[in-house]
Formats: C-alpha cells, structure tokens, sequence
C-alpha cells in the first residue's frame, strides 16, 4: 500500500506489505452453480466480485471492509489482480492524492469496461468529482457508504446504476445530527494480513490545504468514538491481531469535534491492550499535523515511549518555508515542527520520525527550498517522502502559476540525492533486538518482524516465527533496513500467551442469511493468505437505502428519488461473536 509507513525500496528482499499467507477464506457453496443471466431470477451473493484499492491506510481499511461485508453476504471476494478477470464485477477503490494515481485508477475502469466487467467505483476520487465522465454511468460508493457495498454490487448485477455519496450522520449527547467517523467499525472484513489491523479512528480533517484534493472527498472531522474504537481493539485482539494500526486524514486532530483528544483514546487503547491476554500485541499510531500535537507533546512522549506501543510517528512537513507554508494553508511555522521533532527525539531515545516534503510548490522559490534541504539536514530523516507539486482539479493551488518542470525536477533529485547519502541503522551491527514478525517479504525468501522503533528486520524464513516475539542479533544493515538471526534462546520463550489467528468458521448460506455452523477445522488457505473476520456487533445497526435525494438509475428508465425505494429494501445486520464463533444474518424487512 502506498501508505508512508510502507514506503520502502524494493531492495534486499523487503516489501510494501505482503499476507502472511497463514489463514484462508471458506468459500460459500452456492445451491446454484451456472452464473446468473436473467435478471428477473437474480440472487443475491452468486457471482465473483474483484476488490482493488489505491491509497493510504484509511483506504485500505475501507477495501477491506467492503471485501468482508461482500463476503459475508456469500460472494466470492477476489482480491488478486492476476483473477480480476475471473470476476463479474470490478470494485475499484480509489486514491486521489496524485495525478497518476487517479489515472491509473481510471484506465483500470476502461479496462473492466472494455473487459465486459460489471464495475462499481469507490473512494476518494469519484466522492471528490461524482460527475467525473470516467464513472458518469457507474455505480459509486462513497468514502463514508461502504456498508452499502453489498447492495450496490446487488443492483449494478441486475443492470441499475446506484449512487451513495453523502455523510454518515449520527446524533450527539443533544440529539442534534452530526458528521460521523464512517461506516460502523464493526462490520466484517478481510484482513489482507491476519496480523495486521488498520482502525480508521475518524475521516476528514480541520484543514484547508490549498493543494489537497482529499479534503474534496473526506470533508471536515467525523470522530468516532473512543467507545466505538476501543471496542474494535478488543474485538481484533481476540482474533489473534498482532499490530493495530490507527489511520485516517489527520490522527491528532481526532476527538475536536466530539470533545476528547488524541491522548485521551491512546490511553484507552493501551489500558485494552494490557488488560488482553496477549501480551506481545503492538500498536502503531498514524500520521499527525504538527498544530494538534503541539499541546500534546508531554503526554504523547509517554505513549510513544509505551512497551505496547511502537516508537513511530509520521508528522508531514511539506516545507521548510513559513512563507510557503502560509500559502498552503498548513496552519503551523517551520518553529512548530522543529519544536514537534526536538521533543519527541529528546523525550523518546530512538525514535522513527517520518516525514514528507513536495518539491516544487507554486509559491516555493529557490531560497524557501533551501530552508527545506536545512531541515532535511538537520533531522535526517530515516523515513522520508518525497513528491513532485501535482496540481489537482479544482484546488487553490492548481490555479496558480507553477515553477517550471525541470526546477522541480531538480529540487526533487536535489532531495533524493541527499536522502540516498546517508544510512540510518548502522548502529545496531551487532546489536540484540526484540522483534514482532508479522509480515513476508515479496520474494517469499525472507520473514519480515519491526522492533520497538518500527524499523524492518529481515530473518530467515522459518513457519515457526510467524506471528511471534523473538530476540535477534542484527548481522547485516541497509539503507532501508536490517538482516537478523534469531537467537536460539528467545525460541524457547516463544508466546505462551500468544492468541493466533483463527480459521474462518464454516459458513452456509440459507436463503438470505449467512450463518455459521461449526468452526472449520482445515487448513484450507487461499493464496494471499486473507482473513476474514465477522466482526462483533453488540447491537443492531440499520443498514438504510439511499435517503431522499440520492439518485438511482434503473436499466434506461432514468433517474428516480431513491426515497420510493427505502422501504422494502431496507436491511438489517445483526452479529454477534463468541470466541469467533460468529452468527451473521443479512436480511430483507
């Protein structure tokens, strides 16, 4: 995933984020075994649906949820691009933060068009631009309607094109409506890695940066709350989850709009953690802003500094100018991420500071980019992103004059070359360290564990480790990472405690309800190794048709209010777990 936290060279074997390929997905038996033709016959859950997802972490989560909720409901979920073609419909799961990005996801939906795939368009992108030609006759979901996957792949089978694109709303402590964080956080969904599970903690953000088109797509706050998170944390813990990644647009903005901080969930988060029985589970928090972590620097040193939480944070700095930082509508000066990074690198020993920077913006003159390579050399950066200045459609900055191509260029090779000159691991040569191995590397050769700083170690690839807590000595250092050999000892302290991921319990389908009969006992694993998990709903959540003024199209009859639609296709999910042994029923009023 191109998320920041991933970005890695595709050197010495190391990976963006591969499966562990451990635990498999049960396929549904469906009564019907030729595929569906007549639309007046169709049946809910008898058909292959592709899932493709662009973008950061929040991004993934959302793939990942609309995977489990279609899986859940009985369809046979791909997610491997080399089987997109053994799919009837493609669900496309945009990023709109880069112009090629975009693009690629484009020319990936003229390719299910021109492939005779049904395809529904997700995310960032078609949420920013709903009347983009690309999709203009597609089905869309939008970023905060991904519980309504199911029924859109339903109605784009049978011909109609479906639209969902506002807010999630919720009532607050008044009774008055207001933006929430998303879809529930407890719906199913397929973990690409068992290990690893990304919790989107709200959507949007209080920023108005001149350059981004994500604010167009995730609009302003939406929190969840503590509650809700807190209660994922200890649903996933119980299906042997190893690494919970917290993400969404802005992490230190979250709790503005309901009243509580950041500092207030991680503590929460942690107090799960430690009253759980597996011991060795690590969380990993996501990306900040400078101005909301400001107030926060003493408390988050302490979290940051937890033995269950990773020594990582990501705090993008874009630019090392006030004055092209005023023009971006950051928000903060240079002095406040100087004031971010020399705490936390003086409070937490060791830390991973990661960073981004864009090379080029409109306003930047030579002399601004200079005050971007000094703090580039004054941090020296272990994790760092560079990009070229994308102007995106209808933001501010696209507006204005640009710095010519070749001088961006220039400034980006400029950082690039200065990042390459240096390596940040030598120090640990010969060093013992702990780590947690939760991922395999590309080439299959290599187990890939992360130490308390979040940096990747390689070992050797051995079943046995997968999923645990060891000791290495770190014989080899990288740009980009380190190689180790397992001590010997640490084998044998491996993880009494340790909860393992569960096999997916055996499922059957009966008539529209999906329920669970006994817990599958076989090896049966799918190639990339994915999980799905049911999630754990304490009570019902109405999942609702589009309201009043989102449109629906059916076959060529043109468009209707989806309002004389609502009743009988409103729907109802209730779940319960009970050590994984989940009841899940979907079903019609």
């Amino acid at each position: 995933m191109d998320d920041i936290e991933d970005i890695v060279a595709p050197t010495d074997g190391q990976q963006v984020r591969k499966s562990a390929g451990l635990v498999g997905i049960k396929k549904f038996k469906n009564s019907v075994t030729e595929k569906q033709t007549d639309e007046d016959s169709f049946l809910p859950g008898q058909a292959s649906v592709y899932v493709k997802t662009w973008g950061c972490g929040h991004n993934n989560s959302d793939g990942e949820y609309m995977a489990g909720l279609l899986a859940a409901e009985g369809y046979n979920v791909l997610l491997e691009t080399d089987k997109a073609n053994d799919a009837d419909v493609w669900v496309l799961n945009s990023c709109t933060v880069k112009g090629p990005s975009q693009q690629t996801f484009a020319n990936d939906i003229q390719k299910g068009i021109d492939g005779g795939k049904k395809v529904v368009v997700a995310g960032c992108v078609p949420q920013g631009n709903p009347n983009g030609d690309e999709w203009k006759n597609l089905s869309i979901i939008g970023v905060q309607q991904i519980d309504q996957v199911v029924h859109v792949v339903e109605e784009t089978l049978k011909g109609n094109t479906v639209k969902f694109l506002r807010d999630a709303k919720e009532l607050n402590e008044e009774g008055k409506k207001r933006k929430a964080g998303g879809a529930p956080l407890n719906l199913p969904k397929i973990r690409r890695n068992p290990f690893i599970e990304i919790i989107p903690v709200n959507t949007g953000c209080l920023n108005q940066c001149t350059y981004c088109k994500t604010k167009h797509a995730r609009g302003d706050l939406g929190s969840y709350s503590i509650e809700e998170i807190v209660s994922r944390v200890n649903a996933v813990l119980d299906e042997g989850v190893l690494e919970i990644w917290l993400t969404s647009e802005d992490i230190g903005a979250y709790g503005i709009d309901i009243g509580v901080t950041i500092v207030q969930l991680l503590w929460k988060i942690i107090e799960a953690m430690e009253n759980h029985p597996s011991k060795i589970a690590k969380l990993r928090v996501g990306m900040t802003n400078p101005p909301y972590i400001l107030e926060h620097l003493e408390e988050m040193a302490k979290i940051l500094s937890h033995e269950r939480v990773y020594s990582f944070l990501h705090v993008p700095v874009q630019a090392g100018s006030t004055k092209v930082l005023d023009d971006m509508r950051r928000l903060y000066k240079i002095e406040d991420f100087e004031r971010v990074c020399d705490i936390l690198l003086e409070k937490v020993p060791g830390i991973t500071l990661a960073t981004d920077i864009i090379c080029g913006f409109p306003t930047e003159a030579e002399e601004d980019f200079d005050e971007t390579m000094r703090i580039l050399e004054k941090y020296r950066f272990s994790v760092l992103h560079i990009s070229q200045f994308y102007p995106r459609p209808g933001t501010p900055a696209a507006r204005m004059k640009r710095v010519p191509t070749q001088e961006v260029k220039k400034r980006s090779r400029r950082a690039t070359a200065f990042f390459e000159s240096y390596t940040s691991y030598d120090k640990y040569l010969n060093e013992e360290v702990e780590i947690l191995i939760t991922e395999a590397s590309s080439d299959g050769n290599n187990y890939i564990g992360h130490d308390k700083f979040y940096h990747q170690v390689l070992v050797e690839k051995d079943p046995k480790l997968m999923g645990q807590q060891v000791r290495v000595r770190i014989t080899k250092t990288s740009k980009w990472n380190l190689m180790g050999t397992v001590i010997p000892e640490s084998l044998q302290e491996i993880n009494s405690g340790t909860v393992l991921p569960k096999r997916i319990p055996k499922l059957v389908r009966v008539n529209k309800q999906v329920v669970v009969l006994e817990e599958n006992t076989e090896s049966d694993q799918r190639a990339d190794g994915a999980l799905l998990s049911m999630g754990k709903v304490e009570k019902e959540i109405a999942v609702e048709a589009p309201p009043k003024g989102q449109l629906i199209k059916y076959g060529g009859l043109g468009v209707f209010s989806a309002l004389v639609l609502a009743a009988p296709i409103r729907a109802t999910l209730k779940a319960s777990l009970i050590a994984f042994g989940a009841i899940a029923t979907h079903y019609y009023k």
